[in-house]
């Protein structure tokens, strides 16, 4: 089909949409006109849900129930009709008679009804000669009139632009939707349960900042008018959580809405949830253990089981999750082993001239090492992998690795060639971090807008003294698109952000 054609194809849809809006307010107009207003009704006595009647099937046959729902589907059949309605647990099927729920309200039915109606029905369950379960209705109710007609049975809503602005009528129509974030919802649960059992504390942190601190991106920039200052949605909850642990609350933890002013794309959307963690008294590898535990812990909830298949790929979180330095990847896969040159830019930049890779001009040796993984190495990682020990440049809030201070204690986690998770020894030396933090202004001098700027509150924290701190953030959108098998980020979102209409 042509553009041309698709076009008078949409033409058609919309007028005949139309014809179909202005028939449905005509029938609630008729409503209206006998007294009776479907927007009126406030309560509803609803004692069941229909997953709970197929549950529960033995216990409630032949008893009174009263069920609600969205009607999706309908099958007139003269004096009595078949009614498919939908509520939050499913479908279940309503068996309705003219001489049971009576002639007047049988008549407004056949009338005044439409696919797309919210009802009410009291009946009792029963099971019909074809052997389904289903409740014969007693008493029926319009509780509200839909006036827009609902995709066509056999079409649905395939088109994603519109099932992102009109997530509603996407959980309306495709069921399985409404099943993702359901799975989302248990995986934060999840974390939840998990992280309260181990004594961890949930706080809240603000998410407007003076200064957009503990992670390198592009905030948001709004202004306050009765301080009449510039402020930042936050970027990371980092800084204020190590603030607390400064303070004496020593496990801790937020799970909330981070905002960057940054690309869009399958993997990321400019608002985003994580949970992010901070441990006093441990290091990286304590926080592997708890990152590894918290993964598969959320598979076992979401998915009922710790072997996961994404995008056609089985990913294993039932066994022990590798472990590999970001040298020894970048050894592996590029044949250069850019310790045994550590701290020399000069032959990093060639190294790289030979990868074919183009560092920037402010590039040094570990930003340039960073370069080769995210490049030669990342799309290769499939199975579970905590890539560790990084360059001390692409890490400006983490502790230097003890004996080798090029490096850092820092590890990534990555799952199906994406990073899921980040985590440090916190750095808690308040001279050291003012040097990194120092350098990162002569980066955003040059130009660099991600760069961070220095927080002289947080420095000042840290002079009072941070206990050595284990810390760590991942993304939970992330998370859920691996358990749900969801190929954007935009489909564990339950409203993406989008470009508004002309």
């Amino acid at each position: 089909m042509n553009e041309e054609e698709n076009m008078e194809t949409g033409r058609e849809e919309e007028t005949k949409e139309a014809g179909e809006i202005e028939i449905r307010r005509k029938k609630l107009d008729e409503l209206y006109q006998s007294g009776k207003d479907p927007f009126q009704i406030t309560t509803c006595p609803c004692d069941v849900s229909a997953q709970e009647i197929r549950d529960r099937f033995a216990d409630l046959e032949n008893k009174d129930v009263c069920i609600a729902g969205r009607v999706m589907s309908w099958r007139d059949m003269g004096k009595a009709s078949f009614m498919d309605i939908y509520d939050r647990s499913g479908r279940i099927q309503v068996y309705m008679k003219i001489d049971q729920v009576g002639e007047d309200s049988y008549t407004e039915l056949k009338t005044h009804w439409d696919v797309g109606d919210i009802i009410s029905i009291k009946g009792y369950v029963f099971k019909t000669r074809r052997g389904e379960i289903s409740v014969h209705a007693k008493e029926i109710r319009l509780l509200a009139k839909s006036l827009r007609p609902l995709p066509e049975k056999f079409h649905g809503l395939k088109d994603t632009d519109l099932r992102y602005r009109q997530r509603y009528l996407d959980l309306i129509v495709n069921p399985e939707v409404k099943e993702t974030f359901i799975r989302r919802s248990k995986v934060i649960k999840a974390i939840r349960n998990m992280l309260d059992n181990m004594g961890y504390i949930e706080v809240e942190t603000p998410v407007l900042n003076t200064i957009p601190g503990g992670a390198t991106a592009r905030p948001f920039v709004t202004h306050h008018n009765t301080l009449d200052i510039d402020m930042y949605l936050r970027i990371a909850t980092e800084l204020h959580l190590k603030r607390l642990i400064v303070g004496g609350m020593e496990r801790v933890y937020e799970i909330g809405r981070i905002f960057r002013n940054e690309g869009m794309d399958v993997k990321h959307n400019p608002e985003f949830t994580t949970i992010e963690m901070y441990e006093a008294y441990t290091d990286y590898f304590g926080m592997m253990d708890r990152t590894e535990s918290m993964v598969r812990t959320c598979a076992l909830e979401a998915c009922g089981t710790d072997k996961v298949t994404y995008q056609g790929e089985e990913l294993d979180f039932s066994v022990a999750f590798q472990r590999v330095t970001m040298n020894d990847a970048v050894l592996k896969y590029t044949g250069v082993d850019f310790l045994s040159f550590k701290g020399d830019t000069e032959k990093a930049r060639q190294a790289a001239k030979q990868l074919g890779l183009q560092p920037k001009e402010t590039d040094v040796w570990g930003d340039i090492m960073a370069l080769a993984f995210d490049e030669k190495v990342e799309d290769k990682l499939v199975q579970p992998t905590f890539i560790y020990d990084y360059p001390v440049e692409v890490s400006p809030l983490t502790k230097r690795k003890r004996g080798t201070p090029e490096l850092v204690e820092r590890f990534e986690l990555f799952v199906a060639r994406c990073e899921l998770a980040n985590a440090y020894s916190e750095l808690n030396d308040p001279v050291d971090q003012r040097g990194r933090f120092m350098r990162q202004m002569e980066l955003r001098a040059k130009g660099d807008e991600e760069a961070n700027m220095i927080d002289e509150d947080f420095l000042t924290a840290l002079e009072y003294g941070m206990p050595p701190t284990g810390g760590m953030g991942m993304g939970i959108d992330r998370l859920v698109m691996l358990l749900t098998d969801s190929q954007s980020i935009r489909d564990v979102l339950l409203f993406p952000t989008m470009k508004p209409r002309e």
